[in-house]
């Protein structure tokens, strides 16, 4: 046992003191550098120093109410887009592109082949009117027993992207594929009369040769009137007629036989 309590009090046994403690500095960036400092020099009475009043910032009182803070800025008011009341919002059609005045006067113009077409309405893109022609188109065949819509609309598309291509290939300015499709779709009108004649009267014999032939010149000649005046093609009228020609010459096929 004695030899137990001589190990304990030699393991117990240290040199480390409290006062060394209160004297130990630590000094992690060598002697003298930023990091070092003496813990035991800290003087704990400077927290309760005594402050003078001027000497404190004043504080400025609370002038809102209870759960309704003040607002520090005033938010902007949204502005309307196009107006204050309902009254000045333009119409419905307006905004989807479908002007009446203009399908008039782009009606007209096909319905006069020697009226000076206005290139400014010409270049517009409207398709409202040439699917309006297309469905009198089909709905004219219908009521003469032949269901071919299918074959108007497959055609139409083949058509505008055959004179796309070549109007591109001619002009300067070029042009988009949707204008191809509105002047060709409103020069339709013309035989929208023959499909309504096939109705009645058979188009098989020398009158209706001559009344087709006399369409398919009338619609190619106020396309191609329209597209020279809309893409400023002076001198080349025959040269986008003849593929015109071509194009209402297959529709001609389909109401005549």
């Amino acid at each position: 046992m004695s030899g137990f309590d001589n190990l304990n009090t030699d393991f117990y046994q240290t040199s480390y003191s409290i006062d060394d403690q209160s004297q130990q500095s630590y000094d992690y960036g060598g002697s003298g550098g930023p990091y070092s400092k003496q813990y035991a020099g800290y003087d704990y009475s400077q927290q309760g120093r005594f402050v003078p009043p001027d000497m404190m910032q004043p504080q400025q009182p609370y002038t809102g109410q209870i759960f309704q803070p003040t607002q520090t800025y005033a938010p902007a008011a949204p502005q309307p887009f196009y107006g204050n009341s309902f009254e000045d919002e333009p119409p419905l059609l307006e905004e989807l592109g479908i002007n009446f005045d203009h399908i008039w006067q782009k009606t007209l113009t096909v319905l006069h082949p020697l009226k000076v077409a206005d290139g400014s309405i010409m270049n517009e893109t409207d398709l409202a009117g040439p699917m309006v022609f297309c469905l009198a188109f089909g709905a004219t065949l219908l009521l003469a027993g032949k269901i071919q819509f299918g074959y108007v609309y497959g055609i139409s598309a083949i058509g505008c992207l055959g004179m796309f291509c070549l109007l591109n290939l001619m002009s300067m300015t070029g042009v988009s594929f949707g204008c191809v499709a509105s002047v060709l779709g409103y020069c339709l009108l013309p035989m929208i009369l023959l499909s309504s004649f096939a109705v009645i009267f058979s188009l098989q014999g020398m009158v209706g040769i001559i009344l087709t032939a006399g369409i398919i010149g009338w619609c190619s000649f106020s396309a191609s009137k329209i597209f020279i005046s809309a893409l400023a093609m002076e001198g080349q009228q025959l040269l986008v007629a003849y593929p015109c020609a071509l194009l209402y010459g297959v529709f001609a096929l389909i109401s005549v036989f």
